[in-house]
């Protein structure tokens, strides 16, 4: 059994379904053989950076990813908007307006905290049951609804005479090349992204992915062990509580466990050393939201 996750670098050009494949590739090729595969957060193929690909059991954990938060950096140009608002599309409006960096630096303010942001018209959004972006490429005018995002932190990482590069920590949700064109129409110009690197998903960063060539490597004989994280890696962020072998028991059996002295909130149990499940705690009742089916690991 393969459980965990790998945190792709993923490169330039591919898609996210494509680095699904990958590790799929790789696993079958070094005779792990079929294996239930998933992501954890789309990234454009224009797009590179950090892609957490569950493996197995951390699969389950896979929609939670999906809902973490994000951190990015990426280049605006001013003067032309696309209409894919990146490199890829053709333009659609132009401008002679390239702000000053102390007008760059002015605006930001306007889009840190709760906002409200349409999402770009190329982009994976259901409408009457297509793609928007399939809508879009046909000639379609896709008009799609504003939707409510966080903004935790946005910075300005540098910067040229026609364009910017910023840092964003943001909301699942959040779109940046909305983001950009937003900042851009705030100032006066339109633009577009140029660049867009994924620094963080969730607990995962740089520190931890690895690359393409790296993943094919496993597919060529490499331990798998060294590039595998656990499952527990993707719940970092919450608190573990210690079970009883007879706790472990009645949770994998998807009772409800009562009388347990801690606050309310999500955490993630585990009995030894194995994760047993995520689980909710109100008012000292415990109950499974998503259980894990792992072989116990000795202390």
């Amino acid at each position: 059994m393969v459980n965990g996750w790998i945190i792709l670098d993923k490169p330039h050009g591919l898609g996210s379904t494509q680095a699904v494949g990958a590790v799929k590739r790789n696993l079958r090729e070094a005779g792990y053989g079929k294996v239930k595969v998933g992501h954890g957060g789309t990234l454009d193929p224009l797009a590179t950076g950090i892609l957490p690909i569950a493996i197995g059991e951390a699969t389950k954990l896979a929609g939670r990813m999906l809902d973490a938060s994000k951190e990015y950096a990426f280049t605006v140009r001013f003067g032309a908007e696309t209409d894919t608002l990146d490199l890829e599309g053709k333009v659609i409006a132009t401008s002679e307006v390239l702000p000053a960096l102390a007008d760059v630096e002015a605006v930001l303010p306007r889009f840190s905290g709760p906002i409200e942001q349409v999402p770009p018209a190329f982009s994976a959004i259901m409408v009457d049951g297509a793609r928007a972006y399939d809508l879009a490429r046909a000639g379609e005018d896709v008009v799609l609804k504003s939707r409510a995002v966080t903004i935790h932190s946005l910075q300005i990482m540098a910067a040229a005479e026609e364009e910017v590069t910023l840092v964003a920590h943001v909301s699942k949700g959040t779109y940046i090349r909305s983001l950009a064109r937003d900042i851009a129409h705030a100032l006066g110009t339109v633009g577009h992204v140029t660049m867009l690197r994924r620094l963080r998903a969730g607990p995962f960063g740089a520190s931890q992915a690895i690359s393409l060539d790296k993943l094919n490597d496993v597919g060529k004989g490499a331990p798998l062990e060294h590039i595998l994280l656990p499952l527990e890696a993707g719940l970092v962020d919450i608190p573990a509580l210690d079970l009883t072998p007879e706790q472990a028991r009645a949770v994998r059996q998807g009772r409800v466990l009562d009388g347990l002295p801690h606050n309310d909130g999500l955490y993630w149990v585990r009995s030894g050393r194995t994760p047993v499940a995520l689980v909710e705690l109100s008012g000292s009742s415990l109950t499974v939201v998503r259980g894990f089916n792992l072989p116990d690991v000795a202390e």
